[in-house]
């Protein structure tokens, strides 16, 4: 896989798409390398800027999964892969200025807003609701296969009714709403990915998840918890 200017994307083998079946777990599990030396996130990354570029993959490998699903709930639909594969590349070429220590994830994911933003805006076209929900089953199934069939298809409808409740909202409001629990990032985490301060994390979410309660009343049924956007999620801020 070649970038736009013809450089080697790093990580990725010629002729190859992304992988999507990786996680968003630290790179020491969620990579599947046994390598016998540390493969620490931290680790990993002194030693792609030490020049070791092929040790890339496994960052690669760790966080695809997550910077799919980002990259498909704000709105960048059949382009999702693409994005993911220029904000990796993006990532790669700016580690220099990657804070030592500072969690990879949330910095990837900012990445991977601010391309998805671009991509849209130069498409011209509006976010597709429809579009993403298909995405966002394909790229990382919330229903076993052996579910009860008159259960899984009470959660997609449910599922449904939020990603349209999701997109009354501002474009902040589902932002937050989406860093946090359709993406299950923790407070801190959703700060750094968005660029806001914690106070300011908690105000939207607080409005965002006020406002999904009166758009969904009832329907999401008593089973509902703060992850779907109930009244749930505004008490568990601190879970992380």
């Amino acid at each position: 896989m070649r970038t736009r200017d013809g450089a080697p994307q790093p990580g990725l083998e010629e002729g190859r798409t992304i992988d999507v079946g990786g996680g968003s777990g630290g790179v020491g599990h969620a990579g599947g390398l046994s390598t016998g030396r540390d493969d620490s996130e931290a680790a990993v990354i002194a030693r792609v800027r030490a020049g070791e570029a092929e040790a890339y993959a496994q960052l690669v490998h760790a966080h695809t999964g997550v910077a799919l699903r980002a990259a498909v709930a704000f709105g960048a639909g059949a382009d999702a892969e693409d994005v993911v594969q220029s904000a990796f590349f993006k990532a790669y070429r700016s580690l220099g200025r990657f804070r030592d220590g500072a969690p990879f994830r949330p910095w990837l994911l900012r990445i991977v807003m601010n391309e998805t933003r671009n991509t849209v805006r130069s498409a011209g076209r509006a976010r597709a609701v429809a579009g993403r929900e298909a995405c966002h089953q394909g790229a990382d199934p919330v229903i076993p296969d052996s579910a009860d069939p008159a259960v899984a298809a009470l959660a997609q409808e449910r599922r449904a009714l939020l990603t349209a409740a999701l997109d009354e909202l501002s474009e902040e409001q589902r932002r937050v709403v989406t860093c946090r629990y359709l993406l299950e990032m923790g407070e801190a985490e959703t700060a750094q990915a968005l660029g806001w301060p914690r106070g300011t994390v908690k105000s939207r979410l607080n409005r965002a998840l006020k406002k999904l309660e009166r758009r969904l009343g009832g329907q999401l049924g008593p089973e509902r918890d703060g992850r779907e956007g109930g009244e749930g999620g505004a008490r568990g801020d601190g879970r992380r």
